[in-house]
This record gives structure tokens, sequence and C-alpha cells, in this order.
């Protein structure tokens, strides 16, 4: 996988599908098994130091001494990434981290989403080309996530490449120009925001209300051309592109279903990402099953 300069890349998952692993790899807290990453043009297997002068990395928990001050903790940083003090004060002054009144007191009475931005802040002392995120927003509220979107946004129009993984979809559909999706350790799949939303076009779903739901009224649906169809109660949810609504609705009308009325649905990247975790899953039941005959 490339990643241009300026570019913001989110890995997407179920819990244990490897993004955690992943972006270790990328600063070399862990060593690849198989493959090559560089970052610069330099090899991080090859040369490891001169690679990571160009990354910050948050991890996915971060963890401070408990009788530091938020000043002292950058200050630390700041010394052992041999940075200016005058970024201690720049950082505590930017307005997308909110130390207000928070900047002297000590770990120890900071609150979760308080201790994530502070780890955020360590993470932007460092005037580094690449951002490696590790669920940025997990212990943020949603205020304190939409800040930070912000915050990402405004990085991001300087020019800087930006990699995280999220369990949050809106921060990979406001953010990331590309996504990939891992299950069980595996890439599923590896494509720009642009084209999944592309997809998500092409393919619209609709629910249609009938007086009642049979067997047969499904089957009609799909020989009419529904990608997908399923009974919701006395509804019908088909999944179809948009010039063959017409064409169902009529077919069941024709064949008999009361059509009480009918809806287009929104979709989102969420279930584009459900998709390819559901199929993933099914190919490995199938496979383990055949290995079990």
């Amino acid at each position: 996988m490339r990643q241009d300069p300026g570019e913001t890349f989110a890995l997407l998952g179920p819990n244990g599908s490897g993004k955690t692993t992943s972006l270790k790899c990328m600063v070399g807290l862990t060593i690849p098994t198989s493959g090559t990453i560089a970052i610069g043009n330099c090899d991080l297997r090859q040369q490891a130091r001169q690679a990571r002068r160009f990354v910050s990395y948050l991890p996915q928990r971060v963890a401070f001494h408990e009788q530091l001050t938020a000043r002292e903790v950058l200050g630390f940083y700041c010394r052992l990434r041999r940075l200016p003090d005058n970024r201690i004060e720049e950082t505590l002054n930017t307005p997308n981290f909110h130390f207000n009144g928070f900047s002297d007191k000590a770990v120890g009475q900071f609150s979760g989403g308080m201790i994530q931005r502070l780890g955020l802040a360590v993470a932007c002392l460092p005037n580094a080309p690449v951002l490696v995120l590790d669920e940025p927003t997990s212990s943020l509220d949603p205020e304190g996530a939409i800040q930070f979107r912000e915050f990402l946004a405004s990085l991001k129009r300087a020019g800087k490449t930006i990699i995280f993984s999220s369990h949050a979809l809106a921060d990979v559909e406001q953010l990331a120009d590309r996504v990939a999706i891992l299950v069980g350790g595996r890439l599923v799949a590896l494509d720009s925001v642009a084209t999944l939303r592309e997809e998500l076009m092409r393919t619209s779903q609709m629910r249609v209300v009938l007086n009642k739901s049979d067997e047969w009224v499904i089957q009609t649906a799909r020989t009419a051309g529904a990608a997908n169809v399923y009974a919701d109660g006395n509804a019908l949810v088909v999944r179809c592109q948009p010039q063959e609504r017409f064409e169902i609705l009529r077919a069941i009308n024709e064949a008999g279903g009361c059509v009480a009325h009918f809806a287009t649905e929104g979709l989102s990247i969420e279930h584009i990402y459900m998709r390819y975790v559901n199929q993933t899953k099914q190919s490995v039941e199938r496979s383990e099953g055949a290995q079990c005959l």
C-alpha cells in the first residue's frame, strides 16, 4: 500500500483484525514477517533511525506519570525529541487541545478524554510529516471528537500525511482519502472513499411496505432485478440500482402484491464495511467446514 504526501489513510476492521499490529509495524515497534515498509524513501528495516524522524505516533492506549502536569509531560517529550522549548507553550495554547485550566494540573486529576487529548498533543509536538494515530478519538466525547476531526483536517490541508485506525466510521467518511478494510489479519478491501461513495450511489436501498409479505413477493423482487432482498415484518428491504426501482415495484404490483408505500433509504460506508466483514467471515466458515469433511 503506497501513501502519497498529504493523504489521509484509514484502517478499518473489527477487533483483532490487525489494525494496531499494522500501525506498530509502520513505526518500527513490531517487525513484520514479510514485506517492506519505507518512510521518506528510508527502508524501516535498514534505516530505522532515519525513517522514524519522519513519523510521530499515538498509540491506542496512552499513559503518563500521574504526578506530572501536562506542561511537564510536554516538556519531557520536547527534550526527548530535542525540540525547542517554545513548542510547549505553542501546544498548550492550541485551541484544538483545550487545556484551559489544566496545563499545570497533575495528570492524575485528568479524565480519560483529557489524557487522550494530552496524548494527541504529545504526538503533534514535532513537526513530523507523517502522523500515525491508533484510535485517536476513542476516549473523546462527541464535542471533542468533532474538534479533533477539524484539527486533523487542518493538518491535512497543511500537507501532512495521516494514517489512522478507527471504529468511528464518521471519522473515516469525513477525513479519509482512502480506506483499507482488515478482517482476521487479511486485507480484504483497499479503495478511495470517493469510489466507495460512487458504489453507494450505484446500489441504493428501498423499503417497500406491503399489506402482507410472503416468500413469493421476495422471489418476485429478485426476479425483477433486486441484488438483495429480505422481509422486515410487512416491509421488503430491497437493494438495487436506482434505475431498477420502478421495474421491481411494477413486478410486485402485477404479481398481486399490494404496495402501501415505499421510500429509498440512504446508505453509508458502514454498509460496505459490514458487507466485507460478513463476506470474509462466511468465506472462513465455508473453508473451515470444508476442512472438517
